[in-house]
């Protein structure tokens, strides 16, 4: 029943810091794009408050004690959450990803014949299937085979786009031109599709992917459509002629959001930003200055089409990216648009990148949420200068607490003995309880025989605090660098009750026969009452048979 409720826990916590999304009705399911961008892989973070969750007694006084314990856990869980949804909702690359079986979210169609509808509904579905499973020429087949012999079926206007979509992910120059020529069949009959929207996007990747092999009226298209995305006469964003220095950060007011309301995020968008994917792919050193011209607008209905344009521009790596990006973290008025430049500044290599998230947290001015998002930037960049500036901000005593903790976690997923020394030296320096939590936390996720020492080192000395102690002890216990013998030793030589609780905590976590034989002789022999109770409380966790055996043999005492 406990890891039940640790478990919902862990996953409430995590649920808590994920920003849920604006519900947006739409006519069906269309094919999404996405990208998978590196993470720091949370799963071990996730897994240690989890366990940190378990630790909560089976009575309130104990629930009420382990309430420091909790809050440490949660705390760590909200780290582990942070990065998995350290990623903004940005454009994603030009790879369409197929749900699955999943059919469009709109209702059954109205057959004019019933017999010729069950024929074209198979038919369609095992077309789906093929698509489905990556056979995408039959797919293709498929899908025009229904307009072939069942010219009636309601299934028709559709069949031209997910024939042409099938296609394009053929990728073969006859399969992108015969992709072409469905959408612009279904365009020119059958206006009215629930597909269309999506239609007018994959027109764009199409022709994109057409103009990169040379087509001439590929090329025309997709030049004429970015044109009209970014007019040459519009504004063009500079990067600043000293590169990545010192300048003001746009900062919220109080009680004030940079959101704009009024701000269009329509299907346009995705069709106007997929122009411009294609000029990128086909043009590089053209689409730069597009994208420039496109994120220095300002206007109301830019504001999505902004939000797009960052990763984009992210992906052409020059010697302005980094000045480019870091100026819209200055001045664009939307806080996502600026969230979502600090992200990308992690995707883009080299020394001016991180130069340019070191000014952004060394200017004072700068919003919290954007030194969370340059935090970790930087803890995805490795590079030398990269670790000092997350070290020199876990020491600053100006900086926000918990930017501070997002530092030292940053540090911690950093398995380097230059990193683990600086922990060390640091806690010997803390007076702030927190932030010791959280150099604990970190050295035990570095791993290694000296870490676990030092840990040790500290749930042994008599001069911390108690919380710190058990604290220290439960991450020791935890590590498989700490010998199960020297902890059941540890017990008999403890004289302080509450670390002694501990101690039957961590051995209840451990899966060596010599820790559950340690709960057995607590359970049978402890003076204390109610550690006694304890032990066979956690005796009664076990999985074991001789768990089992021995609670049997203590009912029929």
């Amino acid at each position: 029943m406990l890891s039940c409720l640790s478990l919902l826990l862990a996953v409430t916590s995590a649920v808590q810091v994920t920003a849920a999304p604006t519900p947006r009705a739409r006519a069906h399911r269309r094919a999404r794009a996405i990208t998978v961008t590196p993470f720091v892989a949370p799963v071990a973070a996730l897994e240690a408050g989890a366990q940190a969750l378990i630790m909560a007694q089976p009575d309130i006084d104990a629930l009420t004690a382990q309430a420091p314990v909790l809050a440490m856990a949660a705390s760590d869980l909200q780290m582990a959450a942070y990065s998995l949804t350290a990623a903004p909702v940005a454009f994603a690359a030009p790879v369409f990803y197929w749900d699955g079986d999943d059919d469009e979210d709109v209702g059954e169609p109205v057959w004019p014949h019933q017999s010729q509808a069950d024929v074209a509904d198979s038919l369609y579905r095992v077309a789906r299937q093929a698509l489905n499973r990556s056979q995408y020429s039959r797919a293709a087949e498929l899908f025009s085979s229904i307009r072939d012999k069942y010219p009636r079926s309601s299934y028709v206007p559709n069949t031209y786009y997910w024939q042409a979509f099938a296609l394009y992910r053929d990728g073969s120059e006859d399969a992108l031109r015969a992709a072409r020529e469905a959408l612009r069949t279904q365009a020119s009959q059958f206006s009215k599709a629930t597909t269309r929207r999506d239609a007018e996007a994959l027109l764009r990747r199409v022709q994109g992917a057409l103009a990169r092999l040379g087509d001439p009226d590929a090329t025309a298209d997709v030049t004429e459509a970015a044109d009209s995305v970014a007019p040459p006469t519009g504004p063009v964003i500079a990067a600043p002629p000293g590169g990545p220095g010192p300048g003001p950060i746009t900062r919220r007011p109080p009680g004030r959001t940079y959101h704009l309301r009024n701000e269009s995020c329509d299907d346009e968008d995705d069709i106007r930003i997929a122009a411009l994917n294609a000029v990128l792919q086909m043009d590089p050193d053209r689409a730069v200055p597009l994208l420039k011209t496109v994120l220095a607008r300002r206007d109301s209905g830019s504001t999505c089409l902004r939000r797009k344009a960052v990763f984009l521009l992210s992906q052409k790596h020059t010697a302005e990216t980094a000045a480019l990006l870091l100026k819209i973290v200055r001045e664009d008025p939307d806080q996502e648009v600026r969230e979502q430049a600090v992200f990308w500044l992690s995707q883009v290599p080299g020394e001016e990148t991180v130069a340019a998230l070191d000014s952004i947290l060394r200017d004072p001015r700068t919003d919290p949420e954007i030194q969370d998002k340059a935090i970790f930037a930087l803890s995805q960049h490795n590079s030398s200068r990269s670790g000092a500036i997350l070290r020199a901000y876990a020491e600053r005593r100006d900086a926000p607490q918990e930017m501070r903790e997002k530092a030292i976690f940053w540090l911690g997923q950093r398995h380097s003995s230059e990193n683990a020394q600086f922990l060390k030296d640091l806690y010997a320096r803390m007076d702030n309880d927190d932030l010791k939590d959280k150099i604990i936390f970190s050295l035990s996720q570095m791993g290694g025989a000296d870490n676990y020492r030092w840990l040790m080192d500290i749930a042994l000395n008599p001069k911390e605090d108690i919380e710190i102690r058990k604290k220290a002890l439960f991450w020791a216990g935890q590590g498989h660098n700490v010998d199960v013998a020297d902890l059941v030793r540890l017990y008999d030589s403890m004289s302080d009750r509450e670390m002694k609780e501990q101690l039957i905590f961590v051995y209840s976590q451990r899966r060596e026969e010599a820790a559950l034989d340690k709960l057995f002789q607590i359970g049978k022999n402890d003076p204390d009452r109610e550690l006694r109770k304890k032990a066979i409380f956690w005796i009664g966790q076990s999985r074991s048979p001789r768990a089992a055996q021995y609670l049997q043999e203590l009912i029929n005492q």
